[in-house]
């Protein structure tokens, strides 16, 4: 058996007449990992996620699920798959237990094995003392493990989770990032899109990083991180009438012995350094004689915050997600 469950070649998708979305992309899912897709709105992640889930066709660029060409056999692509999207599908008016039926129903379950997977099911979500409510009555974070609970129905191989913790609150997002390692720990391979960096930091066996469609960086969270190979210091310098304090800035602190690497960044600079605690009190004093006044400063020991605006020269927003939807039943899971 392959070790690796996906495999993307030179993906490449465009919607008409020219907005090329997805751009000669290539990576690969090895069997049994959380695989993290990081990036902000617009990346490029959800439309790569709707192809791998023939949801949407490429526009050209080689992928296969399982073995399985994309292009030859959907179909069976779809029978081992499971796909949970940002918006919550499900039906207001029905019960958790309702909503597991009928999807259960498009599966073509048998009653019994219905039954016996919805029990299941409620149980792993943590929903049996509300499975008999109207979903209308739900909180956020119980919309969204009824939502992950439909996307488990049929036993999938891989699930697909396209920012499953979007609009959530702390707690919420934490319980459902508990069920996503239970799962994985069952042996379901997990391909999910996030906009928070600290997570996929604590979750993702390995992960890319998408920007403008294309992918700017991959491998495991802590190979990203020891590729910066230095602490790193975020400045931005008030600004003054019509002078530019950003190459001011940037010649003062070129003086400072110590430094590996000044980068611009969207706000600001950030400065690269091996022993950047020591070196602070020099970059303060750098620009003070330069008379520049620093409005913000910020030290840290690298992050994927830091790998992401390494590669991009800005930073993540996740404040851009939006908050979870009431939306009618959209009356689909996945393409059947």
């Amino acid at each position: 058996m392959a070790d690796n469950i996906i495999e993307v070649r030179d993906l490449v998708k465009i919607y008409e007449p020219d907005v090329k979305a997805v751009n000669r992309i290539s990576f690969h899912l090895k069997r049994g990992e959380v695989f993290g897709f990081l990036g902000p709105n617009g990346a490029g992640k959800s439309t790569t996620i709707k192809v791998l889930t023939t949801l949407l066709r490429k526009t050209s660029g080689n992928v296969k699920v399982d073995g399985i060409d994309i292009d030859e056999d959907p179909a069976s692509i779809r029978k081992i798959i499971g796909y949970a999207s940002q918006e919550v599908g499900i039906d207001d008016d029905l019960t958790a237990r309702e909503n597991l039926r009928l999807q259960c129903m498009l599966h073509h379950f048998h009653k019994a094995e219905a039954d016996k997977r919805i029990v299941e099911l409620l149980k792993t979500v943590d929903l049996e003392e509300a499975a008999d409510r109207r979903a209308a009555t739900y909180s956020g974070g119980m919309r969204k493990r009824l939502d992950l609970a439909m996307a488990l129905i049929p036993r999938p191989k891989i699930l697909f989770l396209d920012e499953p913790t979007t609009g959530l609150d702390p707690q919420n997002r934490q319980a459902i990032w508990e069920y996503i390692r239970t799962l994985n720990e069952r042996g379901t391979t997990i391909f999910l899109t996030t906009q928070y960096m600290e997570e996929a930091d604590r979750i993702a066996d390995r992960l890319c990083i998408i920007d403008h469609g294309k992918i700017v960086a991959q491998g495991t969270p802590a190979s990203l991180k020891a590729e910066i190979g230095a602490d790193v210091v975020q400045l931005s310098i008030r600004e003054n009438g019509g002078v530019d304090t950003r190459a001011l800035a940037k010649a003062a602190l070129s003086k400072v012995p110590g430094i590996q690497e000044i980068q611009d960044i969207e706000g600001g600079l950030a400065v690269y350094s091996q022993n950047a605690p020591a070196l602070v009190p020099q970059l303060v004093l750098a620009l003070n004689d330069a008379k520049l006044e620093i409005s913000q400063l910020t030290l840290s020991h690298p992050s994927l915050d830091d790998v992401f605006v390494k590669y991009t020269g800005r930073k993540m927003r996740v404040e851009e997600v939006k908050p979870i939807s009431r939306s009618p039943f959209s009356g689909r899971r996945r393409p059947m």
